[in-house]
């Protein structure tokens, strides 16, 4: 668990970061990016985001690489919004929690499904109901 100032330090950077992809950083690669959460070590030197990206796995690969060689400029950013010392080196990662969600979901909706097609509806040729 991590300490106060490190929670406090931990949204901060998710809402500042999510604020710079979208109204400053100009970069194509990076589109339909969604910051879901940010992990700081207690020593506040370095940092990992956790980012969603929609899209096919050749556009989410192409939107980390993007927001990886942005890195640089959005710490300058974060340095300039927040005066926080020291701003911790970024290292984005693609967070596919969504994404094995959304797969549980459907595999659920499948298996209910199925569920649904077997069971027998009342009153058609069921043998349980027939009288000796």
């Amino acid at each position: 668990m991590p300490s106060q100032r490190v929670a406090r330090v931990q949204n901060l950077l998710r809402v500042e970061i999510s604020t710079i992809i979208l109204r400053k950083l100009k970069d194509p690669r990076v589109r339909m990016a969604t910051i879901s959460e940010v992990n700081v070590a207690p020593d506040l030197k370095n940092a990992r985001v956790y980012v969603s990206v929609y899209g096919e796995r050749e556009l989410r690969d192409e939107t980390i690489r993007g927001l990886q060689s942005a890195a640089g400029y959005i710490r300058a950013e974060l340095r300039e919004a927040l005066g926080l010392r020291p701003i911790p080196f970024l290292t984005f990662e693609l967070d596919e929690s969504l994404e094995r969600g959304a797969r549980t979901l459907d595999l659920l909706d499948q298996v209910l499904h199925e569920q649904h097609e077997d069971k027998p509806r009342p009153g058609a040729d069921d043998p349980s109901d027939s009288e000796p």
